[in-house]
């Protein structure tokens, strides 16, 4: 496959401003404050297009082109990452060990990456601590408004910062390790999907899963890079 156009994913990206988002896991009961640095994040998720651009896969089990893939695990979005990555000649932010399933991380890489945590909720949220960016039919697929299946990404309201489908359509895989003592490799995900009940649709609410086995029709992923 020949170069990526850099500038042109670019053009679908918006840069973050640094600042600080309030955390919560309802879970354990804990609320702690994360500093998040300037960033770029993907004004939708990875469509179906996109990712079998990238990768010649079609997991998705709602086909379209420009609805956003699903049904990949943690490990997919990553490899994606990487392969982008290496086509748009950036360096590597994730390094996959051969017949292992440990994968590290470079966080001072320039290449494609999955959002933190706190990048995603802070994202989301717009500098602000709401839950929503919106009145959720407006603003997001879920349980009541999708049909019972994912639908084009960016038809809905976005929020103040021109990000489109944070909440609804499809849940969205985080770097991050949810907690390691009680779950071992299991990362985070964040945002709601078609299926979801409209309380779970909010910008606090967190799941975790399996980073390698776990792939459902609910759950992609969007893309993030470093602003320098």
């Amino acid at each position: 496959m020949p170069p990526i156009d850099l500038p042109a994913i670019r053009d679908l990206m918006v840069e973050i401003p640094e600042g600080y988002v309030e955390m919560r896991d309802d879970r354990t009961k804990t609320k702690w404050t994360a500093q998040v640095r300037a960033f770029f994040l993907a004004k939708y998720p990875v469509t179906q297009e996109f990712y079998h651009k990238i990768t010649y896969e079609s997991p998705s089990s709602f086909k379209g082109s420009h609805r956003p893939v699903e049904t990949v695990s943690w490990k997919d979005a990553v490899v994606f990452c990487n392969t982008l990555s290496s086509l748009t000649e950036l360096t590597p932010c994730y390094t996959l060990l051969p017949n292992e399933d440990k994968i590290t991380f470079d966080p001072t890489a320039n290449g494609f990456r999955l959002p933190t945590e706190a990048e995603w909720q802070y994202a989301c949220q717009a500098g602000t601590r709401a839950i929503t960016y919106g009145e959720l039919d407006q603003i997001a697929w879920y349980k009541a408004n999708s049909s019972q299946q994912t639908q084009d990404v960016g038809q809905k309201q976005p929020n103040a910062w021109g990000l489109y489908d944070m909440l609804g359509n499809v849940w969205e895989w985080c770097s991050d390790i949810y907690d390691e003592e009680v779950y071992g490799s299991y990362r985070v995900f964040r945002g709601g999907g078609w299926y979801d009940e409209e309380r779970s649709v909010m910008a606090t609410t967190r799941r975790r899963s399996h980073p390698i086995s776990f792939r459902i029709d609910d759950l992609g992923f969007r893309i993030a890079r470093n602003s320098s």
